[in-house]
């Protein structure tokens, strides 16, 4: 584990480059940009993820590659702002050294396992096809580039899903809680977003308005920590080992959880800039950030839940629909006023949750208790 926490630190460097790129471009296609990079590089951490569970990562070869992988991981995500310019061939190739590196670790890994090399061929193929597009899209720009970088990233997440999950190995319960350290890190990268908004100076206004990104923080931790994440740890160590945990594992962790950590980001766009400028109203796109952002989480939770174990949450999609709504009521009122809005409806969120789902959540917490 202290290993790949510390393999989580380029990742953070990465979120913290995908956030100043939207706030230095802050248009459409700078959020575009963003997210295409975001997902390449999230499908990245997200094959380390799987790899440790089959690999020791304390073991010196396998602590030196991931070593190596974390320079080339901290390169890329260096490459960032440029990463549809100047450095867009820097960008592809740091990231073609990180892949390579953890196909090469998974191969070791696989041993005498029949199942596990198909795999991990498979991953290479697609891996390899995806690679060869980033660099191809180093030669191209404008819409032509766009569409290799969505190319790559669609080519990148549909292995695992056309070629199958069967030969993967798992250990359900560290799976997730590295998932559920990622949620942590992407939620530093939306404190980290309210201190450099905060660098012009402090006020009452910016005070205050810290204070309310702080709760938004918390109150997105609470959404997820306080009984998602034991459902879903639960649920997927209650699988069958094979096709059934690992498909539960791919669909609800690798894919769905992008869009978690994707909203996340959205969100620190939108802090950075409300704390720049507390008194006054949002552009559009910082605006659509900052409520969007927080849509996307609750709606990522919804599919989450829902692949997990079944079940609606149609309190968080109601308020992801009204949070989506509010969009043009923050371009006209001041950046504190809209951060108290989303506040405000996610403390409403959690209190219904836990007055509604009081017995449910007391009963499931000791029956987790017990079992540990």
């Amino acid at each position: 584990m202290p290993l790949e926490l510390f393999f989580d630190l380029v990742f953070v460097l990465a979120l913290t480059q995908c956030t100043a790129l939207m706030a230095d471009e802050p248009t459409w296609a700078g959020v575009a940009k963003a997210m295409l990079i975001l997902g390449v590089l999230w499908w990245a951490w997200s094959g380390y993820a799987w790899l440790t569970s089959v690999v020791e990562p304390e073991e010196t070869l396998a602590r030196l590659t991931i070593f190596g992988a974390m320079a080339a991981f901290l390169v890329g995500a260096l490459a960032i702002p440029q990463g549809f310019g100047d450095w867009a061939l820097l960008l592809a190739c740091a990231y073609a050294v990180v892949r390579v590196a953890h196909i090469l670790l998974f191969i070791l890994a696989s041993g005498d396992d029949p199942g596990l090399r198909r795999s991990v061929t498979s991953l290479a193929v697609s891996t390899a096809i995806g690679v060869g597009l980033l660099v191809g899209a180093a030669f191209a720009d404008g819409v032509l580039q766009g569409l290799l970088w969505l190319v790559a990233l669609l080519i990148d997440f549909g292995g695992p899903y056309l070629f199958g999950v069967e030969g993967w190995r798992l250990i359900p319960e560290h799976f997730a809680e590295r998932f559920g350290l990622i949620v942590i890190i992407a939620l530093g990268e939306s404190i980290v977003a309210i201190g450099v908004g905060a660098e012009f100076g402090l006020d009452a206004g910016v005070v205050t308005a810290a204070v309310v990104g702080i709760a938004i923080a918390a109150a997105l931790w609470w959404l997820y920590f306080d009984v998602v994440a034991l459902v879903a740890v639960r649920r997927l160590s209650l699988a069958t080992p094979g096709r059934e945990q690992n498909s539960l594992a791919r669909d609800s962790y690798s894919y769905l959880h992008l869009p978690m950590v994707a909203g996340i980001v959205l969100l620190a766009l939108g802090l950075k800039k409300s704390l720049e400028h507390v008194g006054d109203p949002l552009h559009t796109v910082p605006a659509a950030a900052l409520l969007g952002g927080v849509a996307v989480y609750l709606l990522a939770h919804v599919a989450f839940r829902w692949r997990i174990v079944h079940r609606f949450s149609s309190q968080r999609l109601a308020c992801a629909l009204i949070l989506l709504a509010l969009v043009p009521l923050a371009i006209e009122v001041s950046a504190l006023v809209t951060m108290a809005i989303v506040a405000a409806l996610l403390a409403a969120l959690i209190v219904y949750e836990s007055l509604r789902f009081a017995e449910l959540r007391d009963r499931l917490r000791h029956q987790l208790a017990e079992e540990h």
